[in-house]
């Protein structure tokens, strides 16, 4: 019964509890699983456990079904009213009490290149066909929110011992625009030139003027690419959020003014920098935070620098949520959300969803007429309210970035000495 139903997951005190509870009241399989997650959801978030919250006064009257049926009702209520209300972040978090999984990393060979489309593209939300380089497989962030752990191997960092010799062999066709990145599988940055792979990609780029490379990342670690020249076709892009989210969901990533300095710098020694509000996620301080963000964004960065602007949210799987309810001595609110259907995943509300992007697009107004912006992994129809248009199909998406990519590229090839 317990593998089945989640209590052996559960801290001694609440499974004991639990047991004793089934017990009396006769729950069956199901009802205890339900309980089991709202339990660990209840930790999870660091709010009052089941025990203390259990109702006290039910009446014996009721029927025995009557009575589980009033218990559940009860707690699942109160599950329930915790995620429609903004989440409270603590204003400061000490990282020194986060102990993350031991990261190791490991050479592999694996049989082939990782190179396909983008793992979460769906037929239900408008894609810009992106296609996916898994140099690394895995990451060492450990942010709360993050579905690679859902694809890869615990604890285990993967490196292809023959990556650079596979990525040589790739066939290019010389009369059609690739848009590559890397920062699917694993961050972009983070790992720096391990196994040389960023001498690989470098190389590959300057190679193939047709590709445009993008490199994604939460890092501020850039010193390969400040000591080395780069090819115009490498677009270094940072994932963006608030400090509160930094610092409480996105534990071992580098902060946002280390992030904001790297791409900085980069864009001093001509490179093409772009920037992901991905996700935005919604708390009691969302407006403020990332109003202030935004602020230092177009304060920063000329548009001229700044090749592109996506803007997305949490979007989840089951396995993904099955992972991060399963984990030890896990703390986070990310799953503390109103959470539905949405495009085969589950997400915000649409209407949470229009209201966090819309702010960030009229905020970042500046830029609107020289930097491409898109909603990444969102549906279509959230397009038009948010930015005043649409694109009619993916190809027509993918057509307007990379036009919008090149034009960018080849202005800064112009006024650079870099290839």
């Amino acid at each position: 019964m317990i593998d089945q139903t989640g209590i052996g997951k559960l801290p001694e005190v609440q499974r004991k509890f639990l047991q004793s509870q089934a017990l009396i009241y006769r729950f069956t399989l199901q009802e205890l699983q339900t309980l089991s997650e709202i339990c660990l959801d209840l930790n999870m978030w660091g709010e009052d456990p089941i025990e203390q919250i259990w109702p006290s006064e039910i009446s014996s009257d009721l029927a025995p079904k009557k009575r589980r049926q009033e218990i559940l009702g009860l707690i699942r209520k109160h599950w329930e009213d915790l995620r429609q209300q903004p989440n409270q972040y603590p204003v400061s978090f000490d990282k020194t009490e986060y102990q993350p999984d031991r990261i190791k990393r490991v050479m592999v060979e694996r049989p082939k290149l990782g190179l396909g489309y983008c793992p979460v593209a769906s037929s239900r939300t408008r894609c810009c066909n992106l296609l996916t380089l898994d140099a690394v497989e895995n990451c060492g962030f450990d942010c709360s929110y993050c579905s690679i752990q859902s694809f890869y191997h615990g604890d285990e960092v993967r490196f292809d011992s023959r990556f650079a010799e596979k990525l040589a062999q790739i066939e290019i066709d010389p009369d059609r625009i690739y848009h590559i990145g890397t920062g699917q599988s694993s961050d972009s940055l983070m790992w720096g030139n391990q196994a040389g792979i960023l001498d690989a990609l470098s190389h590959f780029a300057t190679e193939h003027p047709n590709v445009i490379l993008e490199l994604k990342t939460k890092s501020k670690n850039i010193s390969y690419l400040e000591k080395n020249p780069l090819p115009a076709n490498i677009i270094c892009t940072w994932s963006l959020n608030t400090q509160t989210l930094i610092a409480n969901e996105e534990h071992l990533s580098a902060s946002l003014e280390d992030r904001l300095m790297a791409a900085r710098r980069l864009a001093d020694k001509g490179i093409i920098v772009g920037f992901h509000l991905h996700p935005m996620i919604h708390y009691a301080q969302w407006r403020e935070d990332y109003t202030e963000l935004f602020e230092r964004m177009t304060s920063l960065f000329d548009p001229d620098e700044v090749a592109l602007v996506s803007i997305g949210t949490l979007t989840y799987i089951k396995p993904v949520i099955k992972k991060l309810r399963g984990r030890s001595n896990f703390h986070s609110k990310i799953l503390q959300m109103p959470m539905v259907e949405s495009d085969g995943k589950l997400s915000y509300p649409e209407e949470i969803k229009l209201e966090m992007f819309s702010h960030a697009y009229q905020q970042l107004a500046p830029w609107h007429d020289k930097v491409f912006f898109y909603l990444c992994m969102e549906n279509q129809r959230l397009w038009k309210p948010v930015f005043g248009f649409e694109y009619a199909s993916n190809d027509e998406f993918e057509n307007a970035m990379k036009t919008s990519y090149l034009a960018k590229i080849e202005q800064h090839r112009q006024g650079s000495c870099y290839p």
